[in-house]
């Protein structure tokens, strides 16, 4: 019974945790932002994927960051990567195609970050920020810390998670996936 309490207990801590640094947002200007991969539909980027490189047009396009840094690979059976769908809607919407880096490889949040920084490091790019959803940034920020990246939120202003039930799977989904990695961390 106490074992289930104390776990339970820390479910919710993570939870709320979470749900706090959600709406933790830098507003200072980097080098880049690092655009986390989200899923391509059709060679399109997803509602959510969409939202998060407006995000990176709206840093961009503002002088808030001189790149953008798109991430994700090919997905299960699609043909473009997650990283040359969102190059290709950027360029649509104005981002000139010579300020744009791919990093085309990843599957995971760990290897988007992982697999980008040879990308900022032969472009002199050092300070980052993280674009992704809001609930998504605090184990997004964890694993960039531990990276060594200098990095600072910038979630996404606009999510395709607004209902109730979408945003408590999400943060159902965000709370596991941080605990198992601060666990294999460990």
């Amino acid at each position: 019974m106490i074992f289930s309490s104390l776990v339970l207990a820390l479910l919710l801590y993570v939870a709320f945790s979470i749900y706090l640094y959600s709406s933790k947002s830098s507003g200072m200007s980097a080098d880049a932002a690092i655009v986390l991969g989200a899923a391509v539909w059709n060679g399109k980027p997803s509602p959510v994927f969409q939202e998060r490189i407006n995000h990176a047009i709206k840093l961009y396009k503002s002088g808030q960051v001189k790149k953008v840094v798109f991430t994700g690979g090919v997905g299960v059976g699609e043909k473009k990567s997650e990283a040359q769908a969102a190059k290709e809607y950027a360029v649509s919407q104005g981002v000139p195609a010579r300020d744009i880096l791919l990093e085309d490889r990843s599957t995971i949040t760990q290897e988007n970050l992982a697999f980008s920084s040879p990308l900022l490091a032969a472009n002199g790019l050092s300070v980052v920020l993280i674009v992704s959803d809001p609930l998504h940034m605090k184990r997004a920020m964890t694993m960039a810390d531990d990276l060594g990246l200098n990095a600072l939120p910038s979630p996404t202003e606009t999510s395709r998670y607004q209902s109730y039930s979408s945003r408590g799977n999400m943060l159902f989904s965000e709370t596991y996936f941080y605990i198992g990695y601060k666990l294999r961390r460990f």
